[in-house]
C-alpha cells in the first residue's frame, strides 16, 4: 500500500498499530451480537491518555465487560432472557479483548478470561438459533475445549456438512464464534470451533503448549464430528485464521479425509516471520504485531528469543501444502502488515490441490488489512459462499 495514501480502515490509536487492530478486534464482532459501537467508544475514550500501557487496556476493557455483563445477568433474573444473553456475548468479547494483551499472565487476567468463557457459556442457554453447545475433544490423556455450533435446518433433515474452526496465534473460540459463525450455521453447515493446543483455555487453563503438527489434534476434531449422527463424515471441512494458515493447511495435508480447507491468512515460513521481528525490535523498530512479543514465547514455552526461533524451526509449509488435495481456499489482505504478500503467494503456489482459490483482498474493496480486520463482513460472506458451494448444505447425505 502506499504510505502517502490515506487510510481506510478505522484507526482508533494512530501511533499504535496493535492497540487500533486489538480494538478492531472487538469492534468487529458487533455485526454477530459481540459488541456495541457506543460501549467500545467508552473504552477508548478511557484509553486515550494511556495508549502502549497494557494494564490499563486490561483495566477499561474489564471495568466495561463487568458493567455489561451485571446488566445482562440482572435482566436474565427479571425474566429478559433474549436481551440478557445478548448483554453477556457482549461482555464475552470485552473480556477477551482485554486479557489478550496481559504479558505475564496473571491470576486477575485468567480470571477475568475465564468470566468470559463463562458468558458465552451461560449466554448460549438462552439462545434459540444457533444452538451452541460446550464440548470437549479428546486429545492425548486430555482434552481441548470446544463450542459445537449446530447447523440451521435447510435440507429437510439429512445429514449436514460441518467446519473444524480453529484460533490463530492469539485469538479464542469465543471471538472466533462472533466472527460470523452464526451466519454459517444459518447456511446449514455446523461448525466446531476449538482452542487447541497454545490457545485460549488450553494454553491459560491447562499447560498445552504450541505445536506445529495440527494433525495431531486435528483428527480427533474431525473424528469427533464425524462420530455425530447428524454430521456427513465426508463434508467436513476445515479452517483457521491468522496463524491458522499454518494450521488449517497443515491439517489439510496429513488428514485427508477434510473435505476442503481454508486459510483466513496466509503463512510460509512462520520463524522466518518472528526472526525478521526480533531483529527488527533490536534495531528499535516496532514490527506491526497483533499481542505484545512475549506472547510467542509464552504459547511455546520458551525461555526467550532464541529457545521461540528454535521452537518455530518446524513452522513451515514447503514440503507440506503440496500434500494437500482437497478443495482449498486461502484470503489475504494486498496491504496485511503482519505477513507479507510474497509470502502468502509462495504458499498459494505449492498447494497441491488441483481446485484451489486465492481471494486477494484489495484496498479498494476493503478487507485489505490483516485477516480483513478492516471489513470482517465482506471476509465472512466470501468464505462462507465457497463453503456452500463447496460442501453443498442444501444436499441431503
Amino acid at each position: 500500500m502506499n504510505q502517502k495514501q490515506e487510510e481506510l480502515s478505522f484507526v482508533y490509536f494512530p501511533e499504535n498499530y496493535r492497540w487500533s487492530h486489538g480494538l478492531l478486534i472487538g469492534l468487529n464482532t458487533a455485526p454477530w451480537g459481540g459488541a456495541e459501537i457506543g460501549e467500545v467508544h467508552r473504552i477508548g475514550l478511557r484509553l486515550k491518555d494511556h495508549v502502549g500501557d497494557d494494564n490499563a487496556w486490561f483495566r477499561e476493557w474489564t471495568k466495561e465487560a463487568r458493567t455489561v455483563e451485571d446488566r445482562g445477568r440482572e435482566r436474565i433474573t427479571q425474566g429478559h432472557s433474549t436481551s440478557g444473553a445478548q448483554y453477556l456475548q457482549h461482555a464475552s468479547a470485552y473480556y477477551h479483548v482485554g486479557e489478550r494483551f496481559l504479558q505475564p499472565k496473571s491470576k486477575e487476567g485468567n480470571d477475568a478470561y475465564m468470566r468470559g468463557v463463562h458468558c458465552l457459556r451461560d449466554a448460549a442457554k438462552y439462545l434459540k438459533r444457533p444452538k451452541l453447545e460446550h464440548v470437549e475433544i479428546p486429545y492425548g490423556d486430555t482434552s481441548l475445549p470446544a463450542i459445537y455450533v449446530h447447523a440451521g435446518p435447510v435440507n429437510g433433515g439429512g445429514k449436514v456438512p460441518a467446519m473444524v474452526f480453529f484460533d490463530g496465534l492469539d485469538v479464542t473460540k469465543e471471538i472466533q464464534y462472533l466472527k460470523g459463525v452464526a451466519d454459517l450455521a444459518e447456511r446449514g453447515i455446523a461448525c466446531l470451533i476449538v482452542d487447541g493446543p497454545g490457545n485460549g483455555e488450553s494454553i491459560r487453563f491447562r499447560d498445552l503448549y504450541l505445536r506445529h503438527d495440527t494433525e495431531v489434534y486435528a483428527t480427533p476434531a474431525y473424528e469427533w464430528l464425524a462420530a455425530r449422527p447428524e454430521i456427513d463424515p465426508k463434508r467436513i471441512g476445515v479452517m483457521a485464521i491468522s496463524l491458522g494458515g499454518h494450521y488449517a493447511p497443515r491439517a489439510a495435508a496429513f488428514e485427508q479425509r477434510f473435505a476442503c480447507c481454508i486459510a483466513w491468512g496466509a503463512q510460509w515460513d512462520y520463524q522466518k516471520i518472528w526472526r525478521d521481528r526480533f531483529e527488527r525490535m533490536a534495531q528499535s523498530v516496532t514490527p506491526s504485531l497483533s499481542v505484545a512479543a512475549q506472547h510467542i514465547s509464552w504459547v511455546l514455552n520458551a525461555n526467550g528469543q532464541d529457545e521461540a526461533l528454535k521452537l518455530l524451526e518446524p513452522f513451515k509449509l514447503d514440503g507440506v501444502v503440496q500434500k494437500i488435495t482437497c478443495p482449498f481456499l486461502m484470503l489475504h489482505g494486498e496491504g496485511d502488515e503482519q505477513i507479507p504478500l510474497p509470502e502468502a503467494q509462495k504458499c498459494f503456489d505449492a498447494v497441491g490441490s488441483k481446485q484451489k482459490k486465492f481471494k486477494l483482498f484489495t484496498r479498494d474493496e476493503g478487507g485489505y488489512h490483516h485477516c480483513q480486520i478492516d471489513n470482517q463482513s465482506i471476509c465472512s460472506a466470501y468464505m462462507w459462499d465457497w463453503l456452500e458451494e463447496v460442501l453443498e448444505p442444501a444436499r441431503s447425505a
